[in-house]
């Protein structure tokens, strides 16, 4: 909600926090709608935000998303250069090693945010994936978010998603609510690792294990992802070698 103080700072930043929610571009209309504000005053304060790199205008979709200023603040808050720096060489290792592409995802609230991909060199039939750096995802649809979630306690988890909109969807599958998604995290807690299959992108699947620091804390994932539709592909080998690294940047991360 807006400050009385400086109500047209507080709805910039509703403006960017509502759409640092969505999978898309949103209209300016559905903002305005969306957070109950005049749809003069929403024109502008796009126009003010976009001026200054924050939000940009994407003509093909005839919406708004987030700009690279946003994003600018967000790796200026939060350091994840250590992380990065130990966790890619294992990620090339391992892209190489299995001959499928590998990111390092972290949550921001109920959405992944990815922070490196790593591609199989040589590789020319690549999916094409839309998890490039700095993108976020609804966290309960892809591997490397529900591999943080599921070794979260219950109870944060149920704090990070506090309204139905949260569970959305993009190829139609997925947990639909809260109760869905505790009950698929379970079994994935007790394994050690998530999956997602065509939840993020039709004929892709994706495994994901979590990455822990010195307090035992999940602060991380890296995942794998490759072609859905491929029966001569193995999992159980790419499992393993995920597993695997993911222990090995958890022990240069002190966990």
């Amino acid at each position: 909600m807006a400050s009385s103080a400086s109500p047209a700072v507080g709805r910039a930043l509703d403006i960017l926090t509502h759409l640092a929610r969505q999978t898309g571009a949103v209209g300016a209309s559905a903002i305005a709608r969306d957070l109950g504000l005049p749809r003069s005053s929403t024109y502008h304060l796009l126009a003010v935000l976009e001026e200054r790199g924050f939000v940009l205008r994407l003509p093909e979709s005839r919406g708004w998303a987030l700009g690279a200023s946003a994003y600018g603040l967000t790796s200026a808050y939060t350091p994840h250069e250590g992380l990065e720096r130990l966790a890619r060489p294992v990620m090339r290792a391992l892209a190489a090693e299995q001959g499928v592409t590998v990111h390092l995802g972290i949550l921001r609230g109920p959405l992944t945010l990815y922070l490196l991909k790593e591609s199989p060199a040589g590789a020319t039939d690549e999916p094409s994936l839309v998890t490039a750096v700095g993108v976020l995802l609804p966290a309960h649809l892809t591997a490397s978010g529900r591999a943080i979630l599921a070794q979260l306690p219950e109870a944060t988890v149920r704090a990070l998603y506090t309204r139905p909109g949260d569970f959305v969807s993009r190829t139609g599958r997925g947990p639909r609510g809260l109760g869905d998604l505790l009950g698929e995290l379970g079994p994935e807690r007790a394994r050690g690792w998530s999956e997602e299959v065509e939840l993020v992108t039709p004929g892709l699947r994706s495994v994901g294990a979590a990455v822990f620091d010195l307090h035992r804390q999940p602060v991380a994932a890296l995942s794998c992802t490759w072609r859905a539709r491929v029966p001569a592909r193995d999992a159980e080998p790419i499992v393993s070698a995920l597993l695997a690294g993911a222990s090995e940047v958890s022990r240069r991360l002190g966990g």
